[in-house]
C-alpha cells in the first residue's frame, strides 16, 4: 500500500526478514547497519517508514560492523525490556543518523479506524459494559509491555494479548467453557499501550481478525480510535456484516 501511494520511495529489507518488496529492495544484513544507513543517505533518504512485521533475526557478532559494534550494547539492554522498549531504542538509533521516522499512518490517510467508525451490528449496552472493562485491564498492564489485545465477557477477563499475538489469544477464548462468560458473548478489545509511540508498531486488525472474533464467538471488537490500523478495510468491514459482529471505534487511550 505504501509503495503504490509513494511510487518514488526507496525500499530497504533486512537480511532473513521476508517482504513483498523483495524484488524492488536493497537487502543488507543487520550485523552491517552502518552500510544500511551509507545506502539511505547516499539515495537522498531523509524521511522514513517502517513497515510490515519484523522478526528478530539472530545477530553473528563477527560479521558487526564498526557502526552495529558501537549500537550492540545499547540494542542487547533494550532487547529484555520488551518490544516497547526495543522499537524506542531503534527508532532513536535512525534518528541519530538524521532520518525522520515517520508512522504508515502519517502517509496514508485514512489507514487508522476514525472517530465512530461502525459497522455490523449495534452493540448491546452489555457489550459496551465489557468493552469499558477490556480497556481498564489493558490500561492497567500498560506499563508491563504485554499486549494490545483483550477479551471480556459478563465482566470477566477470558484472556490478555501476549508475545504470542491475537489468533493465539482468541484461539484460546474460543475454547474457554461457556460458563465463564456469564451470559454474554463477549467483546475484543485492540488499543495500543499508554504511551506507546505509534510511528512503529501500531495495533492492527484485519480481515483475519475479524474471521477469528467470530469464530471465537464473540459479539464484537472494538478498537481504539484514530490509534488502531485498519488493514483491507473495506473486505474485514464487509465480513463483519456478513459474520453477524460488530466493529466500532472508541476513545478507549
Amino acid at each position: 500500500m505504501l509503495a503504490r501511494a509513494h511510487p518514488q520511495a526507496l525500499h530497504f529489507t533486512l537480511r532473513g526478514v521476508p517482504s513483498e518488496l523483495a524484488a524492488s529492495a536493497q537487502e543488507f544484513p543487520l550485523e552491517r547497519i552502518g552500510a544500511l544507513f551509507d545506502a539511505m543517505k547516499a539515495g537522498g533518504v531523509t524521511r522514513m517508514v517502517f513497515a510490515g512485521t519484523l522478526t528478530r533475526p539472530r545477530l553473528n557478532p563477527a560479521e558487526f560492523d564498526a557502526e552495529m559494534m558501537r549500537l550492540a550494547p545499547g540494542l542487547m539492554a533494550a532487547i529484555p525490556q520488551g518490544d516497547d522498549a526495543l522499537l524506542r531504542f531503534v527508532i532513536t538509533m535512525f534518528e541519530e543518523q538524521g532520518f525522520e521516522v515517520l508512522g504508515a499512518h502519517d502517509l496514508l490517510p485514512g489507514l487508522t479506524a476514525e472517530p465512530g467508525l461502525t459497522a455490523g451490528p449495534r452493540p448491546t449496552q452489555a457489550d459496551l459494559c465489557d468493552a469499558a472493562r477490556a480497556a481498564d485491564i489493558l490500561r492497567a498492564v500498560s506499563a508491563l509491555d504485554i499486549g494490545q489485545g483483550c477479551v471480556v465477557a459478563g465482566g470477566q477477563c477470558l484472556g490478555i494479548e501476549t508475545v504470542q499475538g491475537t489468533d493465539s489469544l482468541l484461539a484460546y477464548v474460543a475454547q474457554a467453557p461457556e460458563s465463564l462468560r456469564r451470559g454474554q458473548r463477549g467483546v475484543y478489545v485492540k488499543a495500543p499501550k499508554l504511551g506507546q509511540d505509534l510511528r512503529i508498531d501500531m495495533p492492527t486488525v484485519g480481515p483475519d481478525t475479524v474471521a477469528a472474533v467470530a469464530d471465537a464467538a464473540l459479539a464484537g471488537l472494538v478498537v481504539a480510535e484514530c490509534k488502531v490500523v485498519l488493514m483491507r478495510r473495506d473486505e474485514m468491514l464487509a465480513l463483519a456484516q456478513e459474520r453477524g459482529i460488530f466493529v466500532i471505534s472508541q476513545e478507549l487511550v
